[in-house]
């Protein structure tokens, strides 16, 4: 069926702020088993977006279906079932400071499985060596460069093996080195371990790359959607602009 080839179906969200408008009966419809990036502006509304998908904001009006499921009219307890479909990669990685690396990844298996200790740090040095980090997990975050914490939070965000893995701003503060070696991770996170990945991103050139499908969010809603090469060809002035770096135009820098 056709809406079973979309794991997220949004259709027209509205949100308000007061008197702004951030969401306008915006419509988006996620792949299964693809890589979807959302680009757009700073402040945007990006950030309020990926907050509706997870369920941390509550829309003034529309629908968003997670596996064909309305998660509007859920309530908080209901919202912690569908959660465990998802994992996420916070942009500046979301680490418990006071905790090593090993016993961050651990964390949601200890709060939501009841497998042991020894079964726990089993899976947890799978994952770390997933993500390149096999031998570091006695190390404590502030120990850890930027990428390597990016590195954790993503081998924390797959270890209770979510359908769905969003990803903010990942390669952000990164050098160009570190940034690649992020977007192999979301490629491989995709390619084996069959997570939809959602990512926001202002990296342009990493967008073209790794993306399958790449959306377009301008005032409220999304203006342009399609493959990469369908996007670099797009004849939309915002979207051009906007691909391009320029900073005249309909788009302005804030």
């Amino acid at each position: 069926m056709e809406q079973d080839r979309y794991i997220i179906r949004i259709e027209g969200l509205t949100k308000r702020f007061g008197e702004f408008t951030v969401l306008d009966e915006l419509d988006l419809n996620l792949e299964q088993d693809k890589v979807n990036i959302i680009i757009g502006r700073s402040g945007g509304g990006k950030s309020v977006l990926m907050k509706h998908i997870i369920g941390l904001l509550k829309p003034d009006r529309g629908r968003i279906l997670v596996r064909n499921r309305d998660i509007v009219p859920m309530s908080e307890r209901e919202m912690a079932q569908v959660r465990r479909d998802f994992g996420m990669l916070f942009q500046e990685a979301a680490l418990f400071d006071s905790l090593s690396v090993e016993e961050n990844v651990a964390f949601p298996l200890h709060e939501h499985t009841s497998k042991s200790y020894k079964e726990i740090m089993s899976i947890v040095q799978d994952q770390l060596a997933g993500v390149g980090l096999q031998g570091m997990g006695t190390k404590m975050p502030a120990e850890l460069s930027g990428g390597m914490r990016k590195r954790v939070g993503l081998a924390r965000a797959l270890i209770m093996e979510p359908k769905i893995v969003l990803f903010d701003e990942p390669t952000s503060g990164l050098d160009p080195v570190v940034g690649a070696t992020i977007n192999d991770l979301i490629l491989r996170t995709k390619e084996e371990f069959g997570a939809t990945c959602i990512v926001i991103s202002h990296d342009i050139s990493a967008t073209m790359k790794i993306a399958d499908n790449i959306f377009m969010l301008y005032q409220g809603k999304i203006i342009a959607q399609g493959s990469p090469e369908e996007i670099r060809e797009s004849s939309d002035p915002v979207v051009r602009q906007f691909i391009k770096g320029e900073a005249r135009g309909p788009i302005q820098i804030n």
